[in-house]
């Protein structure tokens, strides 16, 4: 997070799943999950001003038109709702994170939009404060408020619960991320539908248990037996993504799956030279290509 002279001006990186085991949906309509989230090198970028009003929180986007109400409307309605700030603020938000991807762009923006907010108005934000703001915006927010990067500006946790259990473990610093981007956007309430229908139906992906999820981590990428619980259903309505993954798995990723409720696609390599290689070849047929 940078100061400036007027406002903060702040990175938030997107995310991806290793593995994504999703349970039934509760009596509360959440679902439980288990999941490796690791943090990769794509990112939104913020800038954060005050502003003369009071109780207004100001979006600019030029990439995307978001709804009026938003993450980040969201998360500036509940950090002043539980502090008693009415320091008005605009956000100047550049967006590369696509959205509907499955790569946590929203709750990213939303978790380091909060940092700054805290900032601004002089506040310690602490874990109480923190995850009584995400539990108000979003799942995916606690683990961008909770990670830890390291100094490779990596971050990594195992995440259950509905999102608000972040437990974190040591990142690799050995893995190389490729991600390709269909030119397709899944609503995470669409996939979770999708989802619940197929398990009405006694379809269940086989998915590792929770306390062997660390294990497999840091095995070597051949040896990785994670799934994603959305995979399957999505690929039956979105043949695209499908295809996407195919190419990653051809251009030599050594374990290959979608992320969260997708669509993003991504491979995982053990040696640079060749993430570089399948970029190159990737990105001549798909023009969201990302080597992060």
């Amino acid at each position: 997070m940078d100061g400036m002279l007027d406002g903060i001006q702040i990175l938030a990186p997107a995310k991806v799943n290793i593995g994504l085991n999703v349970y039934p949906k509760r009596e509360d309509g959440f679902h439980n999950i288990e999941s490796i989230f690791q943090t990769v090198k794509l990112y939104d970028k913020l800038t954060v001003f005050p502003i003369p009003e009071k109780n207004v929180c100001k979006v600019d986007c030029l990439e995307l038109e978001l709804p009026k109400e938003n993450t980040l409307t969201l998360t500036y309605k509940a950090f002043c709702a539980l502090t008693g700030c009415d320091s008005g603020v605009k956000v100047n938000l550049e967006k590369h994170i696509p959205s509907g991807a499955g790569l946590g762009g929203g709750s990213s923006d939303a978790a380091y939009f909060l940092k700054a907010l805290a900032e601004l108005n002089g506040i310690f934000l602490d874990e109480n404060l923190a995850d009584k703001v995400a539990s108000k915006v979003g799942s995916d927010v606690f683990f961008f408020l909770h990670a830890e990067e390291n100094e490779q500006k990596n971050a990594c946790a195992i995440v259950t619960g509905r999102g608000e259990f972040v437990k974190k473990i040591d990142s690799r610093n050995d893995l190389y991320f490729l991600l390709v981007f269909p030119e397709v956007c899944v609503s995470t309430k669409d996939a979770y539908g999708l989802l619940d229908n197929s398990y009405c139906e006694g379809n269940f992906t086989s998915c590792p248990k929770l306390t062997e999820l660390e294990d497999i981590y840091r095995r070597p990428l051949k040896d990785w037996t994670f799934a994603n619980s959305f995979t399957s259903v999505l690929l039956q309505k979105y043949p695209v993504i499908g295809e996407a993954l195919g190419d990653v798995k051809k251009s030599g990723a050594v374990w290959a799956d979608m992320s969260g409720s997708g669509a993003t696609v991504f491979g995982v390599f053990d040696d640079r030279k060749n993430a570089l290689e399948a970029f190159t070849l990737l990105k001549k047929r798909w023009t969201h290509c990302v080597l992060a």
